[in-house]
């Protein structure tokens, strides 16, 4: 290359000379894939995709773990399979066998790929999951689909959205809600850091200029914006300056110089809008997705820059160009970037802000030593990773994420050992568990197959490769393993779990013969199979958590033997006992020098900083769990315990950082059974002035506007009256309606919707 640039480049070969020194920057550019493949090779603790050869890097290039969508054409949201082949052979997924040092092919001649049928498809379909959460929202953001009749191959009529009602898909969420929303965000204004998923929401996550009357053209009335909306820190307005600037600028160049304009202009709708056209994307999506066009308000800021030489020079016709050039640049500098400075600062200030290492490190002093972690997400498994591997913290637990367990480089990165941690445990051979194979298990109950059937068994009998343990499943009967019973049993061998600390001394005569529990599903993913497997394998020898966050789904119907422990459940022999109506036993002991001692607070304990969104959720079961646990030891009577719960969840999670919701009546509630009535009436004060304050300005909203937030104006009238029944019967002795009475019957009159 370096050659051929060089003599190109003295023989005036221009053409010749460009392909060479394009090709050379392709070069580079791919060359830093090679990093990749050798720190895999490495076999580092967290490897994903594992992608150490040819086959398992382009399944990592081509992103194959995240399935695609149709572009040009392809299949509506209920678009059905072609009757005559419903299932096509997919792409080939290869195994490396260690042992031969040969790929094999582990799909082949199986035919998983779903063929839709031609008939009820169509040209670009932009409504294209048939995810029932996806197709509701597919009919919110055009207003409902009427849809035109097809005839599929099955000789059933449906209707498929049209074209217009796709397009209207696209122009609505595609790129209205997914770019020009985030665009405006950047050179407009900005609403609140809240996330909006609905076209219909007018209270979170829209763009705003900050000029009132433009606003409540497209939001409702701005007089009377609460402090929650006004106090958010995300609440930027920038009165469309940048956006005007970077307009200007945009003119200016398409008559100055269409050239360079088309080339920008090109760059800016293909790092943004075509981004979109390109993948896809269904609603809802899981979190906001600014960060994906970048590209894009990058060219737009270049624009800004060219509508700053713009005005200097229309101003250099008129005054002279030494005060046009200082007056545009000073102007400029005051009313764009100084203004983004002071509007965006508190919502990018990080300064102080350690909430995702804190609180990983939460997550992990949750679990008894040498402990296996199930985990679900990005949120909740990142950061724990970080902390293990970057800061050495806690490396005997092993974080096992459930999202991820459903891949077999995955499974098989989980069985080797991880800093201090060992492997999982497991029982299921290799081939069990490689791609394609079991990636979902039926349930069909097998008659004679009664009662509580232990796992070891149920594991034995997936493992089994005759045909007694295979059913047929599918049109061309394809025999595959399942499980004869949904209902499962894990024995207890009661020396062993007194011996290594699962059960204390204090609970021995609780122990069960039997964990007993039933799956409520007619299938099992193969991550549940490897949490199945893991059950059989470990045989109470380490400790088994589940994270609070991980969701109902993912705990197989096990919640009846979860002790709470801090972020996570312990799954213990014996049955648990809620004494709040919520999920697992909190366990005193272990929460009280859990949060009261080792749990870390992100610097909100000690400094103003700023809480995302995020964050501020996870505060929400923080809060739940101090309040929980105080109410433990009012149930025990140890009164003096949960005043100092109570008051270190004050402390460590303050209004200030993360402000009072529907989650603190529980504090403030407990509180008052204290009868620490200062403190109880301090917490309801402010949900008071908080809710009041929301509720009239929903109530302040007209016609569609009013409908817009009628969940929410429901929800602060639902707390508003919680509160009420709260303080004027519950616990009159509290004084709190004698300095509120003339308040309570002003929000008396708003519940009823007369607004005073």
């Amino acid at each position: 290359m370096v050659v051929g640039l060089y003599f190109t480049q003295k023989h005036g070969k221009v053409v010749w000379n460009t392909i060479l020194l394009c090709t050379t920057v392709i070069l580079i550019g791919y060359s830093t894939y090679a990093v990749i493949m050798v720190r895999s090779a490495a076999n580092p603790p967290m490897d994903e995709n594992n992608p150490e050869n040819a086959f398992s890097l382009l399944s990592y290039l081509n992103r194959d773990q995240y399935g695609s969508a149709p572009f040009l054409s392809g299949q509506y949201y209920n678009t059905p399979l072609d009757v005559r082949e419903p299932y096509l052979e997919g792409k080939p997924v290869y195994y490396q066998n260690k042992e031969t040092g040969k790929y094999e092919q582990t799909n082949k001649g199986e035919k998983n790929k779903p063929n839709y049928d031609s008939k009820a498809s169509g040209f670009l379909p932009r409504m294209w999951s048939s995810q029932a959460h996806h197709k509701d929202h597919y009919e919110m953001w055009v207003g409902g689909i009427k849809g035109k009749n097809k005839r599929a191959s099955n000789g059933e009529t449906i209707k498929v959205p049209t074209f217009v009602e796709n397009m209207a898909f696209l122009f609505s969420y595609q790129w209205g809600h997914l770019y020009w929303r985030y665009f405006m965000w950047n050179f407009a204004g900005r609403q609140n850091d809240v996330q909006s998923t609905k076209p219909t929401d007018i209270t979170n996550g829209n763009w705003i200029t900050g000029i009132a009357p433009l606003d409540a053209m497209r939001l409702g009335n701005q007089d009377k914006l609460p402090e929650s909306m006004i106090g958010n820190p995300g609440h930027n307005k920038y009165y469309m300056l940048p956006f005007i600037l970077g307009l200007i600028g945009l003119v200016y160049q398409f008559y100055k110089d269409p050239k360079d304009w088309l080339v920008l202009g090109l760059l800016f709708f293909f790092t943004g809008m075509m981004i979109n056209f390109y993948t896809n994307p269904p609603s809802p999506q899981p979190r906001e997705r600014d960060y994906a066009y970048v590209g894009s308000f990058y060219v737009f800021a270049i624009w800004i820059a060219v509508g700053v030489y713009a005005l200097y020079e229309m101003l250099s016709k008129k005054i002279p160009k030494t005060i046009s050039a200082v007056g545009v640049s000073v102007a400029c500098l005051i009313l764009v970037p100084t203004i983004m400075a002071n509007q965006n600062w508190d919502d990018h200030n990080r300064n102080g802000v350690y909430t995702a290492s804190d609180f990983a490190k939460n997550y992990l002093n949750s679990c008894a030593p040498n402990a296996i972690l199930f985990t679900n997400g990005d949120n909740d498994t990142f950061p724990l990773w970080y902390v293990q591997e970057v800061l050495r913290y806690r490396t005997d637990v092993r974080v096992v994420n459930l999202s991820l367990l459903n891949t077999d480089w995955y499974i098989e990165q989980m069985r080797r050992k991880a800093w201090d941690a060992d492997g999982i445990p497991q029982r299921l051979p290799e081939s069990k568990l490689r791609q394609g194979t079991n990636d979902y298990l039926p349930i069909y109950e097998k008659p004679g197959v009664t009662g509580f059937r232990d796992v070891d068994e149920m594991i034995a009998f997936v493992a089994d490769d005759t045909p007694k343990s295979k059913v047929g499943v599918g049109q061309n009967r394809k025999q595959v393993d399942y499980f004869p019973s949904k209902n499962f049993k894990i024995s207890v061998d009661k020396a062993k779990v007194l011996a290594n600390g699962t059960v204390s001394k204090e609970n021995a005569d609780r122990i069960v013969d039997n964990v007993e529990w039933t799956v409520n599903k007619s299938y099992i993913m193969k991550n549940d199979l490897i949490i199945l497997d893991i059950l059989a394998a470990n045989d109470w020898e380490r400790p088994i958590y589940f994270a609070i966050t991980t969701g109902a789904d993912s705990y197989l119907g096990l919640t009846n033997y979860f002790q709470l422990e801090g972020l996570a459940y312990r799954l213990v022999p014996y049955k648990a006992q809620s004494n709040d109506g919520q999920t697992g036993e909190v366990a005193l002991d272990i929460m009280y020098k859990n949060l009261m001692t080792k749990f870390k607070w992100g610097g909100m304990k000690d400094d103003d900083i700023y809480m995302n969104e995020n964050n501020r959720r996870m505060c929400m079961n923080f809060r739940n769990n101090f309040s929980r646990l105080s109410g433990e030891f009012i149930r025990i009577g140890e009164k003096e315990k949960a005043i100092e719960v109570l008051d270190e969840c004050m402390e460590a999670i303050p209004e200030r950082n993360v402000p009072f919701n529907y989650f603190v009546l529980s504090i403030a509630e407990n509180y008052y059974r204290l009868e620490e009535y200062e403190k109880g009436n301090k917490i309801i004060g402010s949900l008071v002035d908080r809710y009041e304050n929301d509720l009239r300005y929903y109530l302040s909203l007209k016609g569609k506007d009013r409908k817009y937030v009628k969940e929410e104006s429901d929800r602060a009238r639902y707390i508003l009256q919680q509160i009420i029944m709260m303080t004027n019967e519950r616990y009159k002795e509290a004084g709190m309606q004698e300095g509120m009475q003339d308040r309570f019957t002003s929000i008396n009159s708003l519940l009823m919707n007369q607004p005073q």
